[in-house]
């Protein structure tokens, strides 16, 4: 189903913040279930507060509408703990209880690959945020993809420092999980298609690293006039940017999703002002993202980043692949899932392709003094 202006406000009055611990979203008589893991501890659990929000705006307003299948949808969080460990026991958790119909993952690459194994074998439709293109090219059919994969996002990132910014020369710095190495070869990838470009430092850091001095020197001996990054979390983030600027790096920087998200621009302040980025979701980019980002500041009291913005989706778009199915079996629910196109989003608009990709382009954003502004949009391919 898709959601009106007015169900979003619906949803926004109806919703509370939710408490930092894992429980129910429940509604009263039948319900529908899915099970949802995510972060309430560790390093991510602010952006997994404001994942949960978005997807209790999603559920507030599909029951408002009238729910799934004539029942109301409940959501059952499982903390990931921000581990690998963690994620595959909160699915186990999740997967153990046989009236959970469908689930959703994790926006981090890296945890979707751990859990992914498990996934395969409960043969239920499990929507995911993490951007590593393999995830939806290892023979995975329930995986189904609520952002752009970074194929996507590297071709975006490279074409916009160089024919926008005019820079040819990058230092690269990516962390060393799925999800950094495989973003700083899309960069690398994007930039070996424009020509008289070259990557002079490609450099991979580990998460949660509590000191990017050694890292800042290097692109700083580089000669780079362009830097271009893929950070898992935005605590590591927000250190590195606060020592480059500390260190006197003043380069532009065009950076991956999490350089806009909410938690990144709180942690590193002025330290990413003036700074450039793809994102998913941008407030400014369509009525629906407008909608989307109204009504979740009115709960959150903060704009919304692509955290909440995915799992608001998922929970749309699941909803309305299962009333269109009529039934919960997983593989009518799969294929309804595949066969959606045009669906206006908060992340954008969807067509799924046959891998479980739903979104395929990028929104190019700017930091203003700590707002993120809307440049323009891109359709990308591979």
């Amino acid at each position: 189903m898709s959601i009106s202006r007015r169900q979003f406000s619906l949803a926004a009055s109806a919703a509370v913040v939710l408490p930092a611990f894992v429980g129910r979203v429940s509604a009263q008589g039948a319900t529908m279930k899915i099970g949802m893991c995510a972060p309430v501890t560790g390093p991510a659990a602010e952006s997994g507060r404001y994942a949960q929000i978005g997807a209790k705006i999603a559920v507030d307003a599909v029951n408002k509408a009238g729910g799934v299948l004539g029942k109301q949808i409940e959501l059952i969080v499982e903390d990931d703990q921000t581990t690998n460990p963690g994620i595959v026991l909160a699915f186990s958790k999740l997967a153990s209880q046989p009236d959970i119909v469908a689930f959703l993952g994790s926006i981090r690459s890296t945890q979707v690959h751990a859990m992914a194994p498990d996934v395969l074998k409960i043969a239920k439709p499990v929507m995911i945020g993490g951007t590593d293109p393999a995830l939806t090219h290892m023979g995975n059919p329930w995986l189904f993809r609520f952002r752009p994969n970074d194929s996507y996002s590297g071709s975006v990132l490279a074409a916009y420092g160089v024919q926008t910014l005019g820079k040819k020369k990058w230092a690269i710095v990516h962390s060393t999980d799925a999800f950094g190495t495989a973003g700083g070869k899309a960069l690398t990838d994007g930039l070996a298609k424009l020509p008289g470009t070259s990557v002079v430092l490609d450099q991979g850091y580990s998460n949660q690293s509590q000191d990017f001095t050694p890292v800042v020197l290097a692109i700083k001996q580089s000669g780079a006039d362009i830097l271009g990054s893929y950070f898992t979390f935005e605590n590591d983030l927000g250190v590195f940017a606060r020592q480059l600027r500390q260190l006197g790096v003043t380069i532009p920087y065009v950076g991956s999703p999490s350089i806009t998200n909410t938690t990144a621009l709180k942690l590193a302040g002025p330290a990413l002002y003036g700074t450039f980025g793809v994102a998913d979701y941008a407030e400014d980019s369509s009525d629906a993202a407008k909608a989307f980002g109204k009504a979740y500041r009115d709960v959150a009291h903060v704009a919304a980043d692509n955290q909440s913005s995915w799992t608001f989706d998922a929970i749309t778009v699941l909803a309305k692949a299962i009333n269109k199915a009529g039934k919960t079996d997983p593989q009518a629910v799969r294929e309804a899932i595949l066969a959606i196109k045009g669906h206006a989003g908060a992340e954008g608009e969807y067509n799924f392709d046959a891998n479980g990709d739903g979104l395929h382009g990028y929104n190019v954003v700017r930091n203003d003094k700590g707002n993120i502004v809307f440049d323009k949009h891109v359709e990308a391919s591979t």
